[in-house]
């Protein structure tokens, strides 16, 4: 899969960060990590009267009375009525979770990679799995480290390492969502700078949703195609992931738990090491001296991937009138190279390269809405559905497998102007949903 291409290239750049919540350590715990409502009935244990409190926070009939951080303000008033700390309670129990199962394919990708990661979580499993002489801890309440680390973790809701600074109650979310910290400045930097891949976190947060809700006004602002990844253990509904590209920008991919993301991940590494110091010397050349690309590499699948990787990499906006240049000519040349003896894998590439742009930018608008148009326009009508000399099977697969994909506002775009353009009924098929 391109994804799995796109982030292999962004750590070997240096620009990968991992955006974890709970999920996470339950994959690594063997679901030893409890939920934040499971944290919270443990710790009511050590109020006077835990059964009413429990009963009252968390009925076994109906919902919740109240959000699970004003649940734990409530808590922590009662513990603090006997002389005891939410905070420290909650420590106390993170610091018993260890690492279980098999974290083969984690330990090889987090143990060796560099990479930043913003986390929510309390616990330090992270940290064991990258080796902790290689990893910054960072933590509110406690000093910044100056020096440099292979992997830096920033703990935004606070660590076990300063249990007075986790983020638990409500009032402890009003301050941090209200204060200028140095952690809030580093999470808005980090999204706009790094391809952000997010594991075992649903985006309930209400501070990180406007931080990646700004992210998504700064990616539109710029046109630059979305870096953010949500991986999913379980299917999410086409509704939901349009949901989340059109007001986060994000892209889900589902049905994958973590050992499965980083074992596929490792897969993808040693071609986009190999890709990645020449691809960006490449698109420098052909962005700023007018030089092109030859038609051996872009017979190469991953060859487009690697551009829009790279134009990334050296902070360019596919709206610059470069940009639009190198990319007409580029599929203008892939449509070339379809037209040549036997080319029908060529057929297909020009397809997964259309459909990949369409899942990563909104198009509407933009200076290669038209190149891009007349492309999808040319791929979908050489496709067949049925095997059939002259067209590609291949291509029609790749559209009607990979359609739920692309954006919502895409979908419609490429729809109106297939039905405008073509009564090729397979194409139509695809654009319809048929």
């Amino acid at each position: 899969m391109s994804e799995y291409f796109e982030i292999a290239y962004a750590t070997a750049s240096n620009r990968l960060c991992l955006f974890t919540g709970t999920g996470f350590s339950k994959a690594v715990t063997e679901n030893d990590a409890p939920s934040w409502q499971g944290l919270l009935e443990s710790v009511c244990d050590e109020a006077p009267n835990p059964t009413s409190l429990k009963e009252a926070l968390f009925p076994s009939t109906g919902n919740n009375p109240l959000d699970l951080e004003e649940a734990a303000q409530v808590i922590s008033i009662e513990l603090t009525n006997v002389g005891k700390s939410i905070h420290h309670e909650i420590a106390n129990q993170i610091r018993q979770l260890t690492l279980k199962g098999d974290t083969s394919d984690l330990v090889k990708f987090l143990g060796t990679r560099s990479f930043k990661v913003i986390t929510t979580n309390y616990d330090k499993l992270l940290e064991s799995l990258a080796g902790n002489l290689s990893c910054q801890s960072l933590t509110p309440g406690l000093p910044i480290p100056r020096s440099q680390a292979r992997v830096k973790i920033y703990h935004v809701h606070g660590s076990v390492d300063s249990p007075d600074n986790m983020v638990v109650t409500s009032d402890d979310y009003f301050k941090f969502i209200n204060a200028e910290s140095y952690f809030s400045r580093k999470l808005s930097t980090v999204l706009h700078e790094n391809t952000i891949v997010i594991i075992g976190y649903s985006l309930g947060d209400t501070n990180l949703k406007a931080i990646i809700s700004d992210y998504k006004g700064f990616s539109r602002n710029h046109v630059i195609g979305s870096n953010i990844f949500l991986v999913s253990r379980s299917t999410v509904a086409q509704h939901i992931k349009d949901y989340y590209s059109h007001c986060y920008g994000i892209r889900v991919i589902d049905q994958t738990e973590v050992a499965s993301f980083f074992r596929q991940l490792n897969a993808a590494m040693p071609e986009a090491e190999k890709r990645m110091a020449d691809s960006i010397d490449n698109i420098r050349k052909v962005i700023f001296e007018n030089n092109s690309f030859t038609k051996n590499y872009l017979r190469i699948e991953n060859t487009f991937f690697e551009i829009v990787s790279s134009l990334a990499a050296i902070g360019v906006s596919i709206n610059h009138t470069r940009v639009v240049k190198m990319f007409g000519e580029v599929i203008s040349t892939k449509i070339e190279l379809t037209r040549e003896n036997g080319a029908w894998d060529q057929y297909e590439h020009l397809a997964r390269w259309l459909i990949y742009l369409a899942s990563i930018l909104d198009l509407k608008g933009t200076s290669i809405e038209k190149t891009f148009l007349d492309a999808t326009l040319i791929s979908m009508n050489t496709m067949r559905r049925e095997l059939y000399v002259g067209y590609s099977w291949h291509a029609y697969k790749s559209w009607a497998n990979r359609w739920s994909g692309v954006i919502g506002s895409n979908r419609t775009l490429i729809r109106n102007y297939i039905e405008t353009h073509t009564t090729w009924a397979d194409a139509l098929a695809v654009v319809r949903g048929v």
